[in-house]
């Protein structure tokens, strides 16, 4: 499949010059969020308010919601993106007044169309019409007057973003909101579709989340902790490639307690894989992790047993181990949302006003997608950046994302 570039994707058209025009071709999708919540004194719209927030993300010098009044005042700002001035109290009002929904939906739409043609390829054996999406949770840090935000004390207030993330396609495809303390398990088991294979680790241990994946026409591909009760049916031949991937065993068993009610309406498969990380090469080690929750230690393991407990009998142990470890990316998407992208700095304090920023922020990380045809990382960030800001020309960015492509 030919590369994507800058120009040729309907979302930044050839000829687009350097500066704020690059949100016009948007304006298609925000037009339609003009008529929510709308108020014959309002004039700051839904749709403005939105092009504001892709601007900020877009906008290192942009670092809170003062910023974008500020901006809002510059009229060049304000006739290309189609808005108006707008006051502080009028930005704080719209975190309240507009609905994210409209907003999630432009979300899934782009999320449709997105591809990054540098995400990891599919490994050998599995369903080329199998969707496979690692599902995980993130803490997002609150202020103690968000009260809605329960985490662990009355100062400890956080939110907490439940994302699935489409591995093969390297992008975001659904996310979902709670407080701090919200079941990641549940979040998920109320967002599953058909013809997926969720990939998740210890956190999602839950024989009836398994359970409700299968009955939706879904597979699963789970990390057990150690503590798992089974009973073997039956021992599979591991094969040469599998024993080179680790794989001690490859099992068919019933998971899960008789006794208790626990075990499974099924027999699942179980894969032990051993696990040996690579040699520091001569950096520091990674220090001691403290749990914040219970503050309890634990330290990083050099090698250590994973057992990976799933339905799929077709597909080869190998391929299994390593789409296991492919769930690692969903944690690199995290660190480009929160640290590079800064959705670590909330710009409201309601439910409402977060989810906002979370899907506007989403679409601008599908949007660097988009327009270069790689997963969004903080070098494609800085060059699009320099871009926008006018210190970079079209062809001047074209040819640093060409060399970007180069790398493997």
């Amino acid at each position: 499949m030919k590369d994507a570039t800058i120009t040729d994707t309907p979302y930044f058209p050839a000829g687009v010059a350097s500066g704020l025009k690059f949100l016009r071709p948007m304006r298609k999708l925000l037009d339609r969020l003009r008529p929510e919540a709308a108020h014959c004194n309002r004039e700051l719209f839904f749709d403005h308010y939105i092009s504001m927030l892709l601007l900020y993300f877009f906008s290192p010098t942009m670092t809170s919601l003062r910023d974008i009044q500020r901006v809002s005042d510059c009229k060049s700002v304000a006739r290309k993106l189609g808005v108006r001035r707008a006051s502080l109290g009028s930005l704080s009002e719209a975190s309240h007044v507009f609905d994210p929904k409209p907003l999630k939906a432009i979300f899934h739409e782009l999320a449709q169309q997105a591809f990054a043609h540098n995400a990891v390829a599919r490994p050998k054996g599995v369903p080329d019409d199998l969707a496979c999406i690692a599902a995980d949770g993130s803490l997002l840090d609150a202020l103690p007057k968000m009260f809605w935000a329960n985490w662990i004390g009355v100062h400890d207030k956080a939110v907490k973003l439940h994302m699935q993330f489409d591995i093969f396609r390297g992008i975001p495809c659904d996310v979902s909101l709670t407080d701090g303390n919200g079941d990641e398990k549940r979040a998920l088991e109320k967002s599953i579709k058909p013809k997926h294979l969720y990939i998740v680790d210890r956190g999602y241990v839950d024989h009836s989340l398994y359970q409700s994946i299968l009955t939706k026409g879904s597979s699963f591909l789970a990390r057990l902790r150690g503590n798992y009760s089974s009973e073997i049916i039956e021992t599979r031949e591991v094969s040469a490639d599998a024993r080179k991937a680790g794989v001690q065993s490859d099992q068919l068993v019933w998971i899960g307690g008789e006794k208790s009610g626990t075990r499974m309406k099924t027999p699942m498969r179980l894969i032990h894989v051993q696990i040996i990380n690579p040699p520091p090469s001569g950096l520091k080690p990674p220090g001691k992790k403290v749990n914040g929750k219970c503050k309890s230690i634990r330290t990083s393991e050099t090698e250590f047993d994973m057992y990976l407990l799933t339905d799929r009998l077709d597909i080869p142990a190998e391929s299994l181990a390593l789409l296991y470890r492919y769930r690692w990316h969903i944690e690199i998407f995290f660190r480009w949302f929160k640290c590079t992208l800064g959705c670590r700095h909330l710009l409201a304090h309601s439910e409402n006003g977060i989810q906002l920023q979370i899907y506007a922020a989403l679409i601008a990380s599908l949007l660097v997608v988009l327009w270069t045809g790689r997963k969004p990382t903080k070098v494609t960030l800085f060059y699009l950046t320099l871009y926008f800001q006018g210190w970079a020309s079209l062809d001047e960015l074209e040819a640093q994302l060409k060399k970007l492509k180069a790398v493997k």
